[in-house]
């Protein structure tokens, strides 16, 4: 890690190509390291209309193939299957996640089930997997919200030290196709900026392997 270290540029914040090709220096594992990015923002976490979260698919993917479940009925079912979710229920979905089974990565759910995913909450919740309307997994659309996940949709929102964290995709990506990535994600990012927040906006930026040294990047 000190080795990788140095060859970081200091503290200096970098354009974002200069900061990928840093970055992609770094892969040195067996195993293919997921990128991550920073953003410290100018917010104050406490306050309600200063609260940043949203979602993006990213021009070029994440690098992962997300498990996605889908509460439906009807003419959904079909429609969430063909679009490719991983498994699609009512009821008798519901009964399998209360009897402990959360092996995925997204759940999405028509408007007429939250009757039977609401009392899901306590489970989904923690696990940061519940649907909700802000988030766009409550959706009539089950099939196009399904695609979008599974061409590497993320989520995202502040915690409370102001900071977003996000996956950005994998250190094995084209140099080109991970600082568009980057750079849709910033860009993204700074185009939520609350109505409420004074001063500066983004205060730092950073990007990191999973094994890496973090590097800088320029607003």
């Amino acid at each position: 890690m000190r080795a990788l270290a140095e060859k970081v540029p200091g503290k200096t914040p970098l354009p974002v190509d200069e900061a990928v090709a840093i970055l992609k220096t770094f892969n040195n594992t067996k195993f293919d390291q997921t990128v991550e990015i920073a953003i410290r923002l100018g917010i104050d976490p406490k306050q309600a209309d200063q609260l940043v979260r949203g979602s993006i698919v990213l021009p070029h993917g994440i690098g992962k193939s997300l498990r996605v479940v889908v509460f439906a009925k009807g003419d959904k079912v079909d429609e969430a299957r063909g679009a490719g979710a991983d498994e699609v229920g009512g009821a008798e979905l519901a009964e399998k996640i209360k009897a402990g089974w959360t092996e995925f990565d997204v759940c999405i759910a028509a408007p007429d089930m939250m009757g039977v995913v609401g009392p899901l909450g306590k489970i989904l919740g923690p696990r940061g997997l519940m649907p909700s309307p802000r988030a766009g997994t409550v959706t009539p659309d089950v099939a196009k919200t399904v695609r979008e996940y599974k061409a590497g949709k993320i989520e995202f929102r502040n915690d409370a030290g102001g900071i977003i964290h996000a996956v950005v995709g994998k250190l094995s990506f084209d140099q080109q196709k991970l600082a568009e990535n980057v750079r849709a994600f910033i860009a993204h990012v700074m185009a939520l900026k609350p109505a409420a927040v004074r001063g500066q906006y983004v205060k730092g930026i950073a990007v990191s392997a999973t094994m890496s040294p973090s590097v800088r990047v320029a607003a």
